[in-house]
C-alpha cells in the first residue's frame, strides 16, 4: 500500500502565504523516516527540518506542495469561502496531483484544520475527481502520530519559512516584520506603523480581524444619510 501524509503550515499568521504540503511513501518507508527521526516539524530546529526537507524529497515517491498568498485567502474569506474549505480545495489539488495517474490502493492521511473531522472529510470529497482507489482518514495530530503527515509537515514549514525569508528581505527597509502572527508584538507594531502604506502590496491578510481592528472598512453612505 502506498500512504500520502498531508499537512499544512502558515495558517494562522497574518503576513504570508500559508501552504499545504503532500508526501507520497510505500509503507516500507515508514520505517526509514523515522530511523532519521522525522517527525512534527514544531518539534524541530529548523535547521533540522532543511536537512530533513531533502531526506523526504529522495525518499518519497512524490510530493507536492501548494500554496495560498493572501489575496487568494482573502478573497475566499470575502466570497463566503471559510479558511476550512479553502484548505479542503488546497488539499484536493495535492491528492488530484498525486493520485491522478496512479491505480494502486492509497491510503490518504490529513491533519484535519476543522474540528468536525467528518464534515471537513465530505467537503474536501467535492474537490476529489477520483476516489476509487483513495482510502482518505482526516485526523487531529496526525502529524504527530503518523510519519507520513510528519514529513508534510516539514516540508509545509520550510516551504513557509523560506517564503517568509524572502518576504522579511523585501520589506527590510520598513523594520523587522517579526513572525508574521497577529499576537507577536514585533508583527502588531510593524502592521501598525506600515500596514496602511503597505495595504496593497499582498503582504497582509486583510481579512484577519487584526487587521480589520486596525484598519476597518469605511461604512457606506445610506440614502438616509443625503
Amino acid at each position: 500500500m502506498l500512504i500520502l501524509g498531508i499537512d499544512d503550515a502558515g495558517r494562522g499568521p497574518l503576513i504570508g502565504p500559508m501552504f499545504l504540503a503532500g508526501v507520497l511513501i510505500e509503507k516500507k518507508d515508514e520505517e526509514i523516516l523515522k530511523k532519521h527521526n522525522v517527525k512534527d516539524s514544531k518539534q524541530l530546529l529548523h535547521s533540522k527540518r532543511i536537512e530533513l526537507s531533502k531526506l523526504i524529497k529522495e525518499t518519497a515517491l512524490d510530493f507536492h506542495i501548494a500554496k495560498a498568498e493572501p489575496e487568494e485567502i482573502d478573497k475566499a474569506i470575502i466570497s463566503g469561502i471559510n479558511l476550512n474549505t479553502l484548505e479542503a480545495i488546497k488539499t484536493a489539488e495535492i491528492i488530484n496531483k498525486i493520485t491522478e495517474k496512479r491505480k494502486e490502493k492509497i491510503q490518504i492521511i490529513i491533519d484535519c484544520p476543522s474540528v468536525n473531522t467528518s464534515a471537513w472529510k465530505k467537503k474536501l470529497l467535492e474537490y476529489i475527481r477520483n476516489a476509487d482507489n483513495l482510502e482518505i482518514s482526516c485526523e487531529h495530530k496526525a502529524d504527530i502520530n503518523h510519519v507520513s503527515a510528519s514529513a508534510a509537515s516539514i516540508l509545509a514549514k520550510v516551504a513557509r519559512e523560506d517564503s517568509v525569508a524572502k518576504l522579511k528581505e523585501q520589506l527590510k527597509k520598513y523594520g523587522d516584520v517579526g513572525s508574521g502572527y497577529p499576537s507577536d508584538p514585533i508583527t502588531k507594531e510593524f502592521l501598525k506603523e506600515h500596514g496602511k502604506e503597505l495595504k496593497d502590496s499582498g503582504v497582509f491578510r486583510k481579512s484577519w480581524r487584526t487587521w480589520k481592528a486596525l484598519f476597518p472598512e469605511p461604512k457606506q453612505s445610506t440614502l438616509q444619510g443625503f
